[in-house]
């Protein structure tokens, strides 16, 4: 990948991979952090790739692994509070904010597909190939996330 390729497709994901990053982590430090790992690894990266939908599947896939190994280490930060999160991103409505709080406090394992299923759009055979996971694994986590998200904004609606 020549310099101006990288320029471009660093400029294009970066966001994608941060709004990652930010799903697995629940810290935007640890976020940022992934996103200069993933970018980094393109850059240096012999991979020929078919295209930038290619090129998006790699980053996330670095993004998750990067993700991962940082879980498993002992410098990773505290999770930022979803409320607290929710204060740093402009939403338009008060139900966007509820949402995304919900989503935030999901369990990572139903919190990552449920964000590449709705808004990075992949579908669920995609997911299973970026997580490494079965169909039917992932069919099962967007459906509890799903319920629970039901549950939880059903809850909230009642106390209000």
């Amino acid at each position: 990948m020549n310099k101006t390729d990288f320029g471009r497709c660093a400029e294009k994901y970066k966001d994608t991979v941060y709004r990652v990053a930010l799903n697995f982590t629940g810290n935007p430090q640890d976020a940022e952090d992934a996103v200069q790992e993933a970018l980094l690894k393109l850059y240096l990266s012999k991979e020929r790739f078919e295209g930038d939908e290619h090129v998006k599947r790699w980053l996330i896939r670095v993004t998750l692994n990067w993700c991962k190994n940082l879980s498993r280490a002992s410098r990773r930060r505290l999770p930022t509070p979803p409320e607290e999160l929710a204060l740093s991103i402009p939403f338009e409505a008060e139900e966007q904010i509820a949402l995304f709080t919900a989503v935030m406090s999901l369990p990572e394992k139903y919190r990552v597909p449920l964000y590449l299923f709705y808004y990075e759009e992949y579908s669920v055979r995609e997911i299973a190939r970026i997580l490494e996971l079965g169909e039917s694994a992932v069919t099962t986590r967007l459906s509890r996330a799903r319920g629970i998200l039901r549950t939880e904004l059903t809850e909230e609606g009642t106390r209000s």
